[in-house]
């Protein structure tokens, strides 16, 4: 008889599963059943809880390389992956970050998991994806400098130009240099909140000062 996990492995696709594929993946099986295999499963070490809902396949069992970003998606949605996490994917800031930070629709929560730690704060716009792209892998990020705006409204920063940004948050000038005007017009369209507002204006006297 096959064991829990030979048949995720066999029936189910990702590494992440929920209880609903779980529960495809057994057919017929009554919820007990699934539950002692389930318990069985994650006794053995071959089956982990990341939340209530969602599991995934221990780390030797799995197929692909594990993608936290892709796991902070699953966890709580809908949200997209931005701040320090996004900032450090895009090569905007040096460090790598340990927790995964997403802004979310709904409330800002916490997650503490066998698989690592994700953070979701709101952050209120006029369009939620605005600015937001999607990765070959299906994951949601943030652009740079949407990423930074989040980051600047949660922190509560009162930025007014580049140096604040460079010396905090050690982003390269050149990086921020980049920035087009239209990108600029565009993100005050769509962030309501005066810090937001106040920083890309002054960001936009810098740049055009410049030219």
């Amino acid at each position: 008889m096959q064991t829990l996990t030979e048949m995720i492995i066999e029936k189910i696709d990702a590494d992440i599963f929920s209880h609903s594929a779980l529960a495809a993946c057994l057919g017929t099986s009554s919820a007990a059943r699934r539950y002692s295999l389930l318990k069985r499963a994650m006794a053995g070490g071959e089956v982990i809880v990341i939340r209530r809902g969602l599991y995934c396949l221990a780390e030797k069992y799995r197929r692909r390389p594990f993608d936290l970003f892709e796991v902070a998606q699953r966890v709580y949605g809908p949200s997209y992956i931005s701040f320090e996490s996004a900032l450090s994917f895009h090569g905007w800031i040096p460090e790598s970050v340990r927790t995964v930070t997403s802004v979310s629709f709904g409330k800002s929560k916490e997650f503490t998991t066998a698989v690592g730690v994700f953070s979701f704060r709101h952050v209120p716009v006029n369009i939620f994806f605005e600015g937001v792209e999607r990765q070959t892998s299906g994951v949601l990020i943030a652009r740079p400098l949407k990423a930074l705006l989040d980051y600047i409204y949660v922190y509560k920063k009162d930025w007014t130009g580049l140096r604040p940004v460079v010396e905090s948050l050690r982003v390269d000038e050149g990086l921020l240099r980049k920035i087009s005007r239209t990108e600029i017009r565009h993100y005050k369209l769509n962030y309501p909140q005066k810090r937001i507002h106040h920083f890309l204006m002054g960001l936009d006297k810098e740049l055009t000062h410049e030219h």
